[in-house]
């Protein structure tokens, strides 16, 4: 009789624990697995968002001034020289860059003003940064490059940035552009003079 009894409440035991598997082998429940979803990220860049390094000839999407517009800027040609435009480097090198500013969206673009905070910079390799214009470079103008007026719908213009750096600033520098959306976008740049019109922005130094 306590055979049979103790059969049976093993029997009584196994239902129970076949039950509280759900009948899947003792697996955990779908529930209480991990969610392996990712959450997609969002699109829309936020304030102060850097994005990563560029190389010369690649373009960057950018917000136009006052968040106005769109600006596909491709930094084109960096040219490195002591004198230009008729004037001298204070600190030793003119960097010279000249970009192509395309509009993109259905209203004109711009970029926006240095004394809105945004614009163009150089970092040095030991992170100093460097503002536009300075020393000497304000006065160096180059006809072809000279552009600055908004950018229409569906067109482009030449424009150029110049830096008055010390020899040591002009190696191994980052190309800082922040837009009207305050952006940050960056290129890497070679020390040396490069892209696809280095002959002829030299021409134009020359006057």
């Amino acid at each position: 009789m306590r055979v049979r009894t103790t059969a049976a409440t093993a029997a009584l035991l196994l239902a129970a624990l076949t039950a509280c598997g759900g009948g899947d082998g003792g697996k955990p429940d779908a529930a209480s697995k991990p969610s392996t979803a990712e959450t997609a990220p969002s699109e829309e860049p936020t304030p102060g968002q850097v994005e990563a390094g560029l190389k010369l000839g690649e373009p960057a999407q950018t917000t136009g001034e006052g968040g106005t517009g769109t600006l596909e800027i491709t930094p084109d040609t960096v040219v490195f020289t002591k004198e230009g435009g008729g004037e001298t480097s204070v600190n030793g090198v003119f960097a010279v860059v000249t970009m192509k500013d395309k509009a993109t969206g259905a209203v004109a673009a711009d970029e926006p003003a240095p004394i809105s905070g945004g614009g163009w910079k150089w970092m040095a390799a030991d992170g100093e940064m460097i503002d536009v214009g300075g020393g000497n470079a304000f006065n160096v103008v180059m006809e072809k490059y000279s552009n600055a007026d908004p950018v229409q719908p569906g067109a482009w213009q030449w424009r150029s940035q110049v830096f008055d750096l010390t020899p040591a600033q002009a190696k191994g520098g980052t190309l800082i552009y922040i837009d009207g959306g305050e952006k940050a976008h960056r290129w890497e740049m070679p020390s040396t003079d490069s892209g696809p019109n280095v002959a002829e922005v030299k021409n134009q130094l020359e006057f």
